[in-house]
């Protein structure tokens, strides 16, 4: 639970109800895209937890297509998951460390230095802050901490995952309670794009803010007595995430009008100066990095074992399936994932980045959610300790769903959707490639198949 509540709870509750106050224009709608998104979310959660107690391995959604569909869709996931998904929403959270440490030194804004080109957002030259470069800094630190072993990284996760709890409830309480706000504030409004495109766009911020529940399908095999904990940890985390982000979102727009919240950069820390002045800014602040360093650490915790369960498969760059001796953990892994997502850091901005994840993303999310039926025609065998509340409906009420969001998304973002699909697209070679080595191998004389995927020794 300390993985879905501290992976998820990242950065984007201290910044994204800017963006979408800008998009819908009332907080009244605001709190309809948290709550269809939170509600979305928990339909993936509930069919995930039947395929996470069914097939409890390492590798998450890479198990769970590659029994549905076959190897080429589980590869597809876990490359995209490497190169895309899991590296930018880790370069995400580091962006969203470095604004908020700005909040103490506003030099970290400024830029470094200049990358000439057409490398940047807007198709101008790439400009690299200081930041930035810390954000590399803290990406890399923390993938040496998970380097040595689960039980440091894990330890860790849960106890900043508590303290992160506590400092968000002490931010809702100081906002629902300091008397300064005005229930008014609720129902006032400003000029936005609204509609049907303007929901969908609010609702990408959303999903940016609840993305990360799915993170423990990924350390399954890491997980005592799967069957039961794992359902418990993904629906339980799910509900206490929805319940802190509607409270959080009360009590920013109790104390800001919406038009102060659209023109806020972090609106926590502008809701907390308003409360409690300067200090009250910079305990959010805090407040803030706390929340996205365990967002980080889970991520990287997770994520790495995606890698390392495709390359068990032969399917990705052999010493990725290396597990340190002493320490057991899949250190090639967990360095190559921290890497390449250091660099993927300096190519956008927070907002750039978190569509980059959200596109590349909920392709697979919807796949992997379809799977479920899948794998219950085709292997009705399995032990099911846990079966999807509401089944049929919730899944494929999700399927749906994120087929209308990839769409809105390509449309109102092209430049990001169309980065992802190539990055996506870019893999096939490399999966023939792979694929062959592995038939050639196998038909040798005396030769044994690969090793599949399973619990880390």
């Amino acid at each position: 639970m300390a993985i879905v509540v501290g992976t998820t709870i990242g950065s984007a509750i201290f910044l994204v109800p800017t963006n979408m106050i800008q998009k819908v224009g009332s907080p009244g709608v605001v709190f309809m895209v948290w709550v269809f998104g939170g509600v979305l979310s928990l339909f993936g959660a509930l069919t995930y937890a039947e395929m996470a107690a069914a097939l409890p391995e390492a590798g998450g959604e890479y198990v769970y297509l590659r029994a549905a569909y076959g190897p080429f869709w589980g590869f597809v996931y876990g490359w995209t998951q490497m190169w895309v998904a899991k590296s930018a929403s880790i370069a995400t959270l580091a962006t969203g460390f470095f604004y908020y440490l700005a909040n103490f030194w506003p030099d970290l804004s400024r830029v470094a230095f200049v990358i000439p080109g057409r490398l940047g957002p807007d198709g101008g030259p790439l400009e690299i802050r200081y930041g930035q470069l810390l954000g590399m800094g803290l990406i890399l630190g923390l993938g040496w901490l998970n380097y040595y072993g689960v039980r440091i990284g894990g330890g860790v996760q849960i106890a900043v995952t508590i303290i992160k709890v506590v400092l968000l409830l002490g931010i809702v309480i100081a906002g629902l309670g300091s008397g300064s706000g005005s229930t008014a504030n609720y129902y006032a409004s400003i000029p936005a794009p609204g509609g049907v495109s303007g929901f969908f766009s609010a609702l990408v911020a959303a999903l940016w803010a609840y993305d990360g529940w799915n993170n423990v399908s990924m350390v399954a095999s890491e997980v005592r007595k799967p069957g039961r904990n794992l359902p418990a940890s993904l629906i339980g985390g799910m509900i206490i995430i929805i319940a802190i982000y509607l409270l959080a979102n009360a009590a920013y727009f109790l104390v800001l009008t919406p038009a102060d919240v659209a023109r806020s950069e972090r609106v926590a820390a502008e809701m907390m100066r308003r409360v409690l002045g300067g200090a009250g800014a910079a305990a959010v602040s805090l407040a803030a990095m706390i929340s996205i360093f365990a967002a980080l650490n889970g991520s990287i915790l997770s994520g790495s074992r995606v890698p390392y369960a495709m390359a068990r498969d032969g399917l990705f760059f052999q010493p990725v399936a290396f597990v340190h001796r002493r320490f057991r953990t899949p250190a090639i892994s967990i360095l190559a994932l921290s890497g390449w997502s250091a660099v993927i850091l300096l190519s956008g901005r927070y907002e750039q980045l978190y569509t980059l994840v959200i596109f590349a993303s909920w392709i697979l999310y919807g796949m992997t959610t379809a799977a479920v039926f899948v794998l219950r025609r085709r292997h009705p065998e399995l032990s099911r300790p846990y079966k999807v509340l509401g089944y049929p409906v919730v899944p494929v009420a999700f399927v749906v769903v994120a087929a209308l969001l990839l769409a809105s998304t390509f449309l109102q973002s092209p430049r990001e959707s169309i980065l992802g699909l190539t990055l996506i697209i870019a893999g096939i070679p490399f999966y023939f490639y792979w694929k062959r080595r592995n038939m050639a191998r196998a038909q040798a004389p005396g030769a044994t198949p690969p090793t599949a995927v399973g619990p880390l020794p």
